[in-house]
């Protein structure tokens, strides 16, 4: 009798986020019972993009569920940009505040990379102000982008020490790609950063240990892709039609990563499903941010938060 073959371990990101969040709870505690400093986090919305408002609701509720103070500012899609800036300038002079937060995308009359620099970088806790990528990048303590984070905290807890991997990121933007080499770097891996022109992609990708696929293409990483036993990680979420004909005609979507993932759970060792992977880690990491900054506002080392 032939046995089956083996299939991927998946990754639990929503089980390791819930974790997190509690963590961050506990520590936030701690720290406002000996320092008298309750972590505070500021989110600020312009216009009525609605995917944008269920993402700063669950970014409220869970920031409440923390224990952490919880503001949203609700603006028109009229406001101006000196107007924005004028909030921003407020928040960044407010002692209690200590993560701030522009959810993007802006309304068009308004420009988003004014806006995010304008940001102290201290209270940054998307971690997109170029202080905050520069201090990444020399391996000095600031805030680090959300979602990269997260990836980096599965990875620690599924695979331990990190050191003398190959990794391959596919994808070269600032909020993932990019940061996630820097932290892949620091933890003594082997990085290569494949984007739209890397030569022979799929042959690339075979070299990994670690594979983190973050291209916004919707199952473009095919399972021949994969080193057997290779850990996969899919940052995409992409909406595609539904298989069902008759629902995809009636307009329903379903939701993929970057990578095929059938295909890839009869080859990878590890892989982080979509939905349920990396994205219940961004809100989580955006607390664990906003919480380091309190601790750095009033000169002490934030805990731990590692499982």
């Amino acid at each position: 009798m032939t046995a089956e073959p083996a299939r991927a371990t998946l990754i639990d990101g929503k089980a390791f986020a819930a974790g997190l969040v509690e963590r961050v709870a506990a520590a936030s505690a701690r720290l406002e019972a000996a320092h008298g400093v309750k972590p505070g986090l500021a989110v600020v919305i312009v216009g009525e993009d609605p995917a944008s408002q269920v993402y700063v609701r669950n970014k409220g509720e869970t920031t409440q569920r923390a224990g952490m103070r919880s503001d949203t500012h609700r603006l028109p899609d009229t406001t101006s940009q000196s107007g924005l800036l004028a909030l921003i300038a407020a928040l960044n002079a407010d002692a209690g505040i200590h993560g701030i937060l522009v959810q993007l995308p802006l309304p068009g009359h308004i420009d988003a990379s004014t806006v995010l620099d304008a940001i102290d970088p201290d209270k940054d806790v998307d971690g997109f102000h170029v202080v905050n990528a520069g201090r990444l990048a020399v391996g000095l303590p600031g805030l680090v982008p959300c979602t990269p984070l997260g990836c980096l905290m599965l990875l620690k807890a599924e695979l331990g020490d990190l050191s003398g991997l190959n990794a391959v990121i596919v994808g070269r933007s600032n909020i993932v790609g990019k940061p996630m080499a820097q932290l892949l770097l620091a933890e003594s891996c082997t990085v290569t950063v494949a984007h739209s022109r890397t030569r022979d992609l799929p042959a690339l990708c075979r070299t990994a240990d670690i594979l983190v696929a973050a291209v916004g293409r919707p199952e473009m990483v095919r399972g021949d892709w994969i080193r057997a036993g290779a850990t996969v990680i899919d940052v995409g979420i992409n909406r595609v039609p539904s298989r069902d004909p008759v629902k995809a005609a009636e307009g329903k979507t379903r939701l993929v990563g970057d990578v095929a993932f059938a295909e890839a759970c009869e080859v990878a060792g590890r892989i982080t499903p979509v939905p349920g992977g990396v994205g219940p880690m961004t809100i989580a990491c955006l607390l664990a941010n906003t919480y380091s900054a309190a601790c750095r506002s009033v000169g002490v080392t934030p805990e731990p938060l590692d499982a």
